[in-house]
């Protein structure tokens, strides 16, 4: 796909049966939303030794692992599932870690040992300390050449994380053992490889970062790395293509929101996420058809300067397309842009006006902003209060599944290896070959830099914070919310687009949630408010 036309198509253009109904099975055509994307690149370690390894294979600093005539192949079989995954109340299966992970888990947390040896009133002398984690780090470096790819990572990460919180003197020996575990790995990951292979390949960029500490600094250099609004546009649409993510968000926000409107004369839609406003084409032609005329239709649209780059334009362009389209329908519009991150939102930025049915929408979007464990100021809960406080009729969420918001380090990094192996693994379904760029790329500058920004950065600097759907429930009833059971229009529509779909693709209903994922992984959930 290439950046979107900039002109508005006619209303006869649009497919009639784009926009869910009660009574029929339909989908929403899309178009993916803008995020900020950058161009990963390797940053090699420097500065350390390293324990010698008959296993371990130096490798030279000036090549990226993100660069294909650089990628190394994996010397043996890769051994991982996306089966050991979170779940949304028990709609999907979660199964136990291995053994092999268990007992790397006891050696990571072993006590010191006797052997490690003490002074006369039995307390550990620096240098018996300094000598058990050495031991340790060595056992772990042994271990290392057994293990497969994604305990390989594991053990990684749980290295790295001692080296921020183990004492200074012991800092370097966390951080040599982490260097050789890194070249060990840098070995078996491949971004034109398997999926975990091609997601080892960035995790390995994250821990490096972290290690370092250079996760912001290296997100800063990355953003002026970033591809141009045309290719930026068409990454992030070969990923809305392949996956059904993008559009299960389109699909259940336009039905929710298509009949909560049903019988309104004055409309007003805020999108905290406008991107292109393709979501919204199918719901200005469905409203022209209703036989007692159609009601008026305003929309604001909220988006940041990231998307205006991927959109190659301002939120102008998406009030042209929109409002020449609604012209061509006989529907009376008007298009506000409100062209602010979400953190800044005031309620001047919104335009509400008496009168008005209004309908909010937040795909993908609240989990950037940040909450109490970042700033006191807690951006989102004042948001979500601000949004209560306008009395919309109807308020829809979709949200990733996971767990990254306030897990300790461990926890989170865990978390986005389970659930980024089943987005590789989603995308791997669609069929493309290993080495095709433009796949590699997609991957790279669609999905990689959340993996990048959710492991090395932290505080103001992480930008990837997401929540399941229990902890968002939570939060909306503090704000006021109560939430909407969904018609079976929504469900019967969502279980017939993913029919296009691998059947590896799950749908389930919990807790008047509707929810995607895939084989046993729960990835995205969607539910509606007021």
């Amino acid at each position: 796909m290439r950046k979107a036309s900039q002109e508005a198509l006619p209303c006869s253009s649009v497919n009639s049966h784009l926009l869910p109904s009660k009574s029929q099975d339909t989908e929403l055509s899309f178009q993916a939303y803008a995020e900020p994307f950058y161009t990963l690149e390797s940053t090699p370690m420097t500065g350390y030794a390293v324990f010698s390894s008959p296993t371990a294979v130096s490798v030279s600093s000036n090549k990226s692992p993100f660069s294909p005539q650089h990628s190394h192949s994996y010397a043996s079989d890769v051994h991982h599932s996306s089966e050991n995954s979170s779940s949304l109340n028990g709609s999907f299966e979660a199964n136990d870690e291995s053994n092999l992970a268990h007992s790397l888990w006891l050696l990571s947390n072993e006590l010191l040992g006797p052997e490690c040896g003490s002074d006369y009133n039995g307390s550990l002398t620096d240098e018996s300390v300094q000598l058990c984690y050495s031991t340790r780090y060595h056992k772990i470096v042994e271990m290392a050449p057994d293990m497969d790819l994604k305990h390989l990572l594991i053990a990684c990460a749980e290295v790295v994380s001692e080296a921020d919180i183990v004492p200074f003197s012991e800092r370097k020996i966390a951080a040599s053992a982490a260097e050789t575990l890194m070249d060990i790995i840098q070995e078996r990951v491949s971004v034109s490889g398997d999926p975990l292979q091609r997601l080892g390949a960035y995790v390995l960029e994250a821990l490096r970062a972290r290690l370092l500490s250079s996760g912001s600094l290296i997100c800063k250099k990355l953003k002026c790395d970033e591809p141009s609004g045309p290719d930026l546009m068409s990454h992030m649409q070969l990923i809305a293509q392949i996956c059904p993510f993008y559009k299960f968000a389109y699909m259940a926000a336009g039905t929710v929101i298509g009949e909560a409107m049903e019988n309104e004369k004055r409309i007003h839609i805020i999108d905290f996420q406008i991107a292109q406003g393709s979501q919204w084409l199918s719901f200005i032609q469905a409203v022209s058809r209703r036989s007692d005329g159609p009601p008026y239709v305003r929309i604001t649209g909220v988006d940041d300067s990231e998307s205006a780059h991927a959109r190659g334009g301002g939120l102008e362009l998406v009030g042209q397309r929109l409002a020449q389209l609604a012209e061509s329908c006989g529907v009376p519009f008007e298009f506000h842009g409100a062209g602010t991150s979400g953190s800044d939102v005031t309620l001047e930025n919104l335009k509400v006006q008496q009168g008005e049915a209004l309908a909010v929408n937040f795909p993908y979007v609240l989990h950037h902003i940040p909450d109490e464990s970042v700033s006191t100021s807690n951006h989102r809960d004042r948001l979500l209060r601000l949004v209560k406080s306008l009395s919309p009729k109807v308020m829809t969420l979709v949200e990733q599944e996971s767990n990254t918001n306030t897990a300790t380090f461990s926890k989170r990094f865990r978390e986005t290896l389970e659930y980024y192996a089943a987005m590789f693994e989603c995308i791997d379904a669609a069929g493309l070959a290993r080495d095709e760029m433009q796949r590699i790329n997609a991957e790279e500058h669609c999905v990689a830099k959340d993996v990048v920004s959710i492991i090395a950065c932290e505080g103001n600097e992480r930008m990837e914070r997401h929540e399941v759907f229990g902890k968002w429930r939570s939060r909306l009833r503090m704000a006021g919310f109560s939430q909407i059971g969904l018609s079976p229009s929504v469900t019967s529509g969502v279980r017939t687009m993913l029919r296009e779909y691998s059947p590896n693709y799950r749908l389930a209903e919990a807790d008047g949630a509707v929810c995607i994922g895939w084989k046993n992984r729960a990835l995205v959930s969607f539910s509606a408010w007021r």
